[in-house]
């Protein structure tokens, strides 16, 4: 089956830290460029982080820079976002997606995104 999972999400205090995860069902994901995008209550989902197929280049949202770190293991076909310093403007539903294998670049169009997870939810509180 071709699937994402995401895991981790959860209630935090501000300040706190958080980890995500992305599980790939299949090897295939792993040769894909991936990304984090998240989805604030009556607001549109937007872009987080996206990483390169080897994983040696990637690209975070300035409202996440420097505080949020995206990284993938292809031997344990997961991806992860590492959310520290967190604050309550983060709390929002979290998803991973996958390009499909032909394209190349990192992108932080959602639309160009084919593959979804089924999102999870971070809670920041004040």
């Amino acid at each position: 089956q071709v699937q994402l999972v995401e895991s981790g999400g959860g209630l935090v205090q501000a300040g706190g830290s958080l980890r995500l995860s992305c599980a790939a069902s299949e090897r295939t994901f792993m040769d894909s460029i991936m990304g984090w995008f998240r989805q604030a209550p009556g607001k549109e989902r937007e872009f987080v982080a996206g990483i390169s197929r080897d994983g040696s280049k990637t690209d975070v949202a300035d409202s996440v820079k420097g505080r949020f770190t995206i990284s993938r293991d292809s031997a344990k076909k997961t991806m992860y976002l590492q959310m520290n310093n967190l604050k309550p403007d983060d709390t929002a539903v979290y998803y991973c997606a996958s390009r499909l294998i032909a394209f190349v670049h990192i992108s932080r169009s959602s639309s160009t995104y084919y593959y979804w997870g089924q999102g999870t939810q971070v809670t920041v509180s004040s």
